[in-house]
C-alpha cells in the first residue's frame, strides 16, 4: 500500500508507520476523539501496538494516517476495519486529531479518498459505520462523503451509566 492522492483535496493519505504511534494516542486520548468513541478506554502503546500486529499486520484492518497536502502535516486516522471477503465488506472509521484540523473538511475528504480507495483498489462493495446519534457534525460530514443513514439502534451502548442510540449508516459500491 503507498500513498493516496487526489490533486483536488487538501488532504491525503498514507500508510500507517510504528512511526506513528505516539502521534495516534496522544489524538485518541483526547477527550475530543475519544468521546465520540464505542470503545472509550484511554489507548497505550502497548495495546496500540496489539492493535497493529493482530488486525494492521494480518490484513483485518487498513489504516492510514491524513495528512495535510500542503506539508504533509499528519492529522488525524482512517480506516477499514474487519474487513470481510466473503462479502466483500468491512466498517469504516476515522478521526481527526491534529491542532486546528477539525471543522476543515479534512473528515469528509478523507473519507471520499477511502471509499473510493475501498472501492477501487481493494474490490469491496459495500462499507458501513457506526455513530452516535447526537454526533451531528459526524453525520453530516458521512452524509457528504456519500453514507446513508440505514438504521438506529435505541440504546444500543452504555457509556458511563447512560444508554446512547447509535446511528448505522452504509454505502455501496454501485
Amino acid at each position: 500500500m503507498c500513498e493516496y492522492r487526489d490533486p483536488a483535496m487538501a488532504v491525503y493519505l498514507r500508510p500507517m508507520t510504528p512511526e506513528d504511534t505516539d502521534l495516534i494516542i496522544f489524538w485518541r486520548n483526547q477527550d475530543a476523539v475519544r468521546r465520540n468513541f464505542i470503545y472509550q478506554e484511554l489507548f497505550t502503546r502497548e495495546s496500540h501496538e496489539h492493535w497493529t500486529r493482530t488486525m494492521v499486520e494480518t490484513g483485518r484492518v487498513v489504516q492510514m494516517i491524513i495528512c495535510e497536502a500542503q506539508g504533509g502535516r499528519p492529522v488525524g486516522s482512517v480506516y477499514l476495519r474487519d474487513i470481510d471477503r466473503r462479502h466483500n465488506k468491512a466498517e469504516y472509521g476515522i478521526f481527526i486529531g491534529g491542532d486546528g484540523a477539525r471543522g476543515k473538511g479534512y473528515g469528509t475528504m478523507a473519507a471520499r479518498m477511502m471509499i473510493r480507495y475501498a472501492f477501487e483498489e481493494m474490490g469491496l462493495h459495500r462499507l458501513f459505520l457506526r455513530v452516535f446519534a447526537d454526533n451531528t457534525r459526524a453525520i453530516r460530514s458521512y452524509e457528504k462523503a456519500g453514507f446513508k443513514r440505514e438504521a438506529c439502534l435505541r440504546d444500543d451502548v452504555r457509556i458511563d451509566g447512560c444508554y446512547r442510540d447509535i446511528v448505522l449508516m452504509g454505502i455501496l459500491n454501485t
